[in-house]
């Protein structure tokens, strides 16, 4: 019988959010999958777990994504984290979790932080629908490319950030989607933890002036819904006569294209007949 994958969420910042459960899984696993054995080392020290590490990111996932595929099918279970949040969301996790559905291998999630959701919820901004965009291509081309489609995303969007590339990425912001209200939640759960509500051109103002430090979540406003364009009694008296040209009853033509529209029913029926149309 094969093992588990177990997708464990560690702190982004502040070590006091390390969930017990989270602990025993660790704890319990055979071995643990580590973005930065160097960083997840650390973690493992302050908490006392002693187990074996390997290595799994973005860079050697294939390899390191077979190997340990093998081992969870012999039986094994394996605790897999990030140097910080939630495994496989914006991280080569999630071809690993591909890997183990393809092949049957159960994979259990194993809640805490996630950077995406705390600044979402601290922002300030409708929270009921959202877009994660993760991290924008570093190459301008392709990253204005990609912000293109979302000029009409009507919801909340999530972007994440390094702070060397933040003006730039505000610039595209910027010119792609327009002056948009924002949330800048940089350094979450961490000692400089801020959060500043404000706008794009602001934002940009601001950090043009003042160097970025830490690592932002960037929550931008979607887009204003597009109005539905009011249609005219006189262009609804035309849907109705070319209904009533297909052969429908007056009454079935009016009464759909109301409707459809908007449009009084009375009224629409009464500026048809005036139009020439039967009431048959």
């Amino acid at each position: 019988m094969s093992g588990t994958l177990y997708l464990v969420a560690t702190p982004i910042g502040n070590l006091g959010d390390f969930s017990p459960r989270a602990l025993e899984t660790l704890e319990a696993a055979d071995f643990i999958a580590a973005e930065d054995t160097r960083v997840s080392l650390k973690l493992l020290n302050h908490f006392g777990v002693k187990k074996p590490l390997v290595s799994y990111h973005q860079h050697n996932q294939a390899s390191a994504g077979q190997a340990i595929l093998s081992r969870l099918l012999a039986g094994e279970s394996c605790a897999l984290v990030t140097d910080a949040g939630t495994p496989a969301v914006s991280d080569p996790g999630e071809d690993l979790v591909r890997l183990c559905a393809q092949n049957g291998v159960a994979v259990q999630a194993i809640p805490g932080c996630c950077a995406l959701v705390s600044a979402l919820a601290v922002s300030g901004l409708p929270t009921g629908r959202f877009a994660f965009e993760g991290f924008l291509p570093v190459n301008k081309k392709e990253r204005r490319a990609r912000l293109q489609p979302l000029r009409t995303e009507e919801r909340t969007m999530i972007f994440y950030e390094a702070p060397h590339k933040l003006v730039n990425t505000l610039e595209d912001l910027l010119e792609a989607l327009g002056d948009r209200p924002a949330a800048l939640c940089r350094e979450l759960t961490k000692l400089h933890e801020e959060t500043v509500r404000t706008t794009l051109s602001q934002a940009l103002a601001h950090y043009r002036e003042n160097a970025p430090r830490g690592e932002f979540v960037l929550v931008v406003a979607g887009a204003e819904p597009a109005e539905e364009a009011e249609i005219s009694l006189e262009e609804g008296v035309r849907l109705v006569l070319a209904r009533r040209a297909a052969g429908e009853r007056m009454k079935d033509a009016v009464r759909q294209v109301a409707a459809d529209t908007g449009l009084n029913r009375n009224e629409l029926y009464a500026a048809a007949l005036a139009a020439g149309g039967s009431g048959a």
